[in-house]
């Protein structure tokens, strides 16, 4: 979902080899808010790919109505590693998408973004916990669509993966701070903490590379409900299936 699995993180680029799954998610948001119509079902690409100077991920989110795709948003960051250690490293990235209502009556471009900053990345001896923290200027580029104006402003980014119970169970997700002054409080707050049962663990699984779980995207000042107001609190579950190769 939206930076779904910026999640196990940036894995960082002392784990050798490429990262890369597939997410399917049926949102109960519209189930829950009465004003929320964004659509039910998401799917998810995502690409992790470490080289000797730092690494690369990717996500691609599209969101799905019963009469076709909806919307389309990505995001694509790079980092190169400052300190021997690999914990300190230089971040960019980009952000954008496409998006279109229910009756495909109108389609929006989501204004470009561009980041830049720091990050520190950190694991344990045998990579079963994760965790990054970055900071980052973001520049909002000026939508001609829409008559918006470009901004700068910042982001505060928080990432992590916890895999525990024999590797049964994984634990992760990123929680992002970004600066918007067309909210309230010129704040968005936005968390998408996910739960994995892993069925590689499972007895007679083992090569399934299939993980059953959920994904709880908690925002504030976030989702836009029918009158395009996103001065809100939400908390939206999710059903999802992930494979992983």
């Amino acid at each position: 979902m939206k930076k779904t699995l910026i999640l196990a993180a940036a894995c960082f680029a002392a784990i050798a080899g490429n990262a890369q799954n597939v997410q399917l998610h049926y949102d109960f948001g519209r189930n829950i808010y009465d004003d929320v119509t964004r659509p039910k079902v998401t799917a998810t690409y995502e690409l992790f790919k470490p080289d000797r100077w730092g690494s690369t991920f990717y996500f691609v989110d599209m969101d799905y109505y019963n009469s076709g795709m909806a919307a389309v948003y990505t995001e694509i960051s790079h980092e190169w590693n400052i300190s021997r250690d690999k914990q300190w490293a230089a971040h960019v990235e980009y952000n954008g998408g496409l998006s279109s209502n229910r009756l495909n009556t109108y389609t929006s471009r989501f204004q470009h973004q561009l980041l830049a900053g720091g990050a520190w990345n950190w694991h344990s001896t045998d990579y079963s916990t994760t965790l990054s923290l970055q900071a980052l200027y973001k520049y909002t580029c000026r939508s001609r669509i829409t008559g918006s104006n470009g901004y700068s402003g910042f982001q505060a980014t928080a990432v992590w993966s916890h895999t525990f119970a024999g590797r049964l169970l994984t634990f992760s997700g990123f929680v992002d701070c970004w600066y918007n002054p067309d909210v309230a409080g010129k704040l968005i707050t936005l968390t998408e903490p996910q739960l994995w049962l892993n069925l590689d663990a499972v007895k007679g699984l083992e090569n399934t590379h299939l993980s059953i779980g959920t994904e709880w995207e908690i925002s504030n000042n976030f989702v836009y409900d029918d009158l395009g107001r996103n001065n809100t609190f939400r908390i939206m579950p999710t059903l999802g299936l992930k494979w992983t190769w």
